[in-house]
């Protein structure tokens, strides 16, 4: 793993494959480090002939963190949408995609295939609406439009969501904490052991513990607002993949999204969550990968 300097910030990367290969760039989630998308899924596209870059978002893992800069709750965004009080964010998901923009920039890579997860699935289809020239394919995981008429969060992972929020330093009550998440969200046919799911989260808990991150991250999402606009702006192939076992952002948020994407390809994965389960790695890189070679192919 490594460091580069992009939009004043620091970030921490890693790459697989030869570096004159075609790039695909990976972006996670909230508050969610790099190293959630395995090592084997990416080995397995970089095997097939691609350079593939995955770094850690600011306020997350080991690039830079926004220390001091505070983020207003999820009250006072309702109080916002209510009554139309001004709703100010230290940084927006448009900052985090120009942060991807700046990364393509320190590596010397004009544009790139885009695949993000989750608030990463948010980030690139800013990115594409944005930066179309930066974008030569874009994949959107377990993401959403922005919607607001869509539906949000079952009852149950809300209550385990929101009442188990990041807040504490304690490196024990965190792995209780994000343990409890990832059970709620994942996906129910391919639950991990707790054995390995233990192991799993301590390790990223001690690459980095950064519960500020979260919030700061929370509150990009939620200033972010509808992207049906601008997913309707984008023109570049753009491949959407959800699961219909997501409990998280549901299934109907993807489709939402692939509706709103001109000429876009929709994969609905059965028995996917809100995760990345290891015996459905190999089918998610081959709908990746078939994608970009067809994007790639059309130029």
């Amino acid at each position: 793993m490594s460091k580069l300097q992009a939009n004043g910030l620091e970030f921490e990367y890693d790459e697989f494959g030869a570096k004159n290969a075609t790039p695909i760039v990976l972006i996670m989630g909230l508050y969610t480090q790099m190293t959630a998308w395995p090592e084997p899924f990416c080995e397995d596209l970089a095997s097939s002939g691609y350079r593939v870059i995955r770094f850690d978002n600011r306020d997350v893992g080991l690039s830079s963190k926004l220390h001091g800069q505070k983020a207003p709750g999820i009250g006072r965004y309702f109080l916002s949408r209510w009554f139309g009080l001004p709703f100010k964010v230290p940084y927006g998901l448009r900052d985090m995609a120009q942060d991807t923009v700046g990364i393509l920039d320190a590596l010397q890579i004009p544009s790139a295939h885009v695949v993000g997860a989750s608030m990463g699935g948010m980030i690139a289809q800013n990115l594409a609406s944005l930066h179309s020239d930066r974008v030569r394919s874009l994949t959107s995981i377990m993401s959403s439009s922005g919607d607001p008429k869509l539906p949000g969060p079952s009852a149950a992972v809300r209550r385990v969501f929101f009442a188990t929020k990041p807040g504490s330093e304690d490196k024990e009550a965190a792995i209780k904490r994000t343990m409890t998440i990832l059970a709620a969200i994942g996906s129910s046919k391919y639950r991990r052991s707790e054995e390995e799911m233990r192991k799993l989260v301590t390790f990223n808990i001690e690459r980095s513990l950064y519960p500020q991150g979260f919030i700061r991250q929370f509150a990009a999402i939620l200033s972010d607002g509808s992207r049906v606009e601008r997913l309707r702006s984008i023109t570049v192939p753009a491949l959407v993949i959800h699961g219909n076992d997501d409990g998280l952002i549901p299934v109907q948020c993807g489709i939402h999204t692939a509706e709103c994407l001109a000429g876009s390809r929709l994969e609905i994965i059965d028995g996917l969550g809100h995760d990345l389960p290891t015996p459905l790695l190999g089918e998610l890189a081959d709908h990746i990968r078939k994608h970009v070679l067809a994007a790639d192919q059309r130029t």
